[in-house]
């Protein structure tokens, strides 16, 4: 596996902290916006408009689909027992299945420029890299391979001891990604994962699909609390993602979202309401 070094080749970062957001541009701060952030970094990154960047974001109680989900034979049942169990649900614009989101799960978004000269892979592994040096000082253990019974699984599943904390997504615009990637820090693991397996349970029912989704065992995930036999929190978690930065960089900058960077988040937002409006007939809204 190629190192961050290798493969980012960057300096200079922008560093943005969403985990507080309440509203983004007169929005509700929601992961629908998230994602439409992401999608204006990412294409601000690609024209040489900011420095590559690390975005953190946390969202209470969501359940995002990915794009294979929403061709479940009984989508509406899906989301209502979602919905029902207290969770909003979104679809999101990047690869992957269903993921469990709240208070206790910090999301990191790597925006990396040049990705025409970096492949799928080793943006990912840009990633891999990143979080086993936040975590270096107390766990040497963390391994990348696809954990069958986890929910979204991926060759880049993060584990310890055979059980998932982490997975790993990825969308491209021009010559930009936004790797995205979930850490489950405490709370219930198991208890999100048999969400996911009940999300598909209900939305399945026994019928054939084209798409093979994936039979949820929770045993098979855990907490970075559980995993590391200490507590965990989304704040400790900040302050290492930050120091990380610093550690492979040789400068950190804070700029606020400019006037082009805001319209393109206008128009890529616009698409992700677009995308829900399925999830919004199911919920009656």
């Amino acid at each position: 596996m190629k190192n961050w070094k290798e493969i980012v080749q960057q300096d200079i970062f922008r560093y943005i902290d969403h985990t507080d957001k309440q509203t983004f541009h007169g929005e509700a701060y929601t992961a629908t916006t998230s994602f439409a952030v992401d999608d204006a970094l990412a294409t601000s990154v690609s024209n040489g408009e900011s420095p590559p960047s690390v975005r953190l974001w946390v969202h209470p109680k969501t359940v995002v689909l990915g794009i294979p989900d929403v061709r479940v034979p009984d989508l509406d049942k899906g989301v209502k027992l979602l919905a029902d169990n207290g969770y909003r649900v979104v679809v999101r614009n990047s690869g992957g299945l269903a993921v469990v989101l709240d208070k206790n799960v910090l999301n990191l978004s790597l925006v990396l420029p040049n990705v025409r000269h970096i492949s799928i892979y080793d943006c990912y592994e840009a990633m891999v890299s990143f979080i086993q040096s936040m975590l270096s000082d107390v766990t040497d253990a963390i391994e990348a391979y696809e954990i069958v019974g986890s929910y979204c699984p991926g060759d880049y599943d993060l584990s310890i001891g055979g059980k998932k904390f982490a997975g790993i997504s990825q969308r491209r615009i021009k010559d930009a990604a936004a790797i995205q990637i979930y850490l489950d820090i405490a709370g219930n693991s198991q208890a999100r994962a048999a969400l996911v397996r009940d999300f598909y349970s209900v939305a399945i029912h026994g019928e054939p699909t084209k798409f093979t989704y994936p039979d949820i065992v929770p045993e098979k995930m855990a907490s970075l609390s559980e995993l590391l036999g200490k507590q965990m929190t989304v704040a400790d978690m900040k302050n290492r993602a930050q120091q990380t930065l610093r550690k492979l960089s040789s400068e950190i900058v804070t700029p606020p979202f400019s006037e082009k960077e805001m319209r393109v988040f206008e128009t890529r937002l616009a698409q992700m309401k677009k995308r829900n409006e399925r999830i919004a007939v199911a919920l009656g809204r």
